[in-house]
């Protein structure tokens, strides 16, 4: 491991907004699970980031909404540095990372705790569709946490999830908010908040669209009864 890593593995033990459990498919649920209106010290919206990376969306939209609490998950360290740090430079309040595989979600957050679940250019899984972060293995894990009317996002550059996703919408009868082909060039006036939201371009989607790849967006409820 480089000294770089080392030392930014060292700083993040001394955020406050980062969370680093020890934790397994054999551990109990966490401590957290039900509890988070306790670790804002507020009883605002919770929206997650599953796979954040770097944090770029969580803290983009924590800047957007103020009145709402963000929590970026991701198992990367080395990543979740830079959003962390990021949120401590701008004074963000609303913003927590969570360290945690996504596999494990489930043991942080209790019934009707979550409002909202952003999926930003997740890994569309090509061999392992059951690891897809839309498949019905993860929406059963959001169920248990998510809302009635709570939302998931899907901002991707790949085709084969946003078909994916789009498939397992229809086929499961969730109902379907939003559906751009084209976050870039498609008309979608009416919703000029989602609009200010999707626009918000990190790092690699700058490089994505340099190289000519189209970013989708799909927007939906889930719901226990499938048809």
């Amino acid at each position: 491991m480089g000294k770089d890593k080392l030392k930014r593995f060292s700083q993040m033990l001394t955020f406050e907004n980062v969370i680093q459990p020890e934790i397994n498919f054999y551990s109990k649920d966490d401590d957290l699970k039900g509890n988070w209106s306790t670790v804002f010290n507020n009883q605002n919206p919770i929206v997650l980031e599953l796979g954040c990376g770097a944090g770029e969306y969580t803290v983009a939209l924590a800047k957007h909404y103020p009145k709402r609490n963000f929590i970026g998950i991701d198992i990367k360290g080395a990543r979740i540095w830079k959003g962390a740090k990021s949120a401590i430079e701008e004074d963000l309040d609303n913003v927590r990372f969570l360290r945690t595989k996504v596999d494990f979600v489930t043991k942080f957050f209790g019934e009707n705790e979550v409002d909202e679940i952003w999926l930003t250019f997740s890994d569309p899984q090509p061999k392992k569709p059951k690891k897809r972060l839309t498949s019905n293995l993860f929406i059963d894990r959001y169920l248990k946490f998510l809302k009635p009317n709570g939302v998931v996002h899907l901002k991707t550059d790949s085709d084969l999830l946003y078909n994916f996703t789009l498939e397992e919408i229809k086929s499961n009868g969730f109902e379907l908010l939003k559906n751009i082909t084209n976050v870039y060039k498609d008309s979608y006036v009416d919703s000029q908040n989602l609009k200010k939201v999707l626009f918000v371009k990190t790092f690699y989607e700058k490089k994505w669209i340099e190289l000519g790849k189209t970013i989708k967006y799909l927007g939906f409820k889930i719901h226990p009864k499938r048809i």
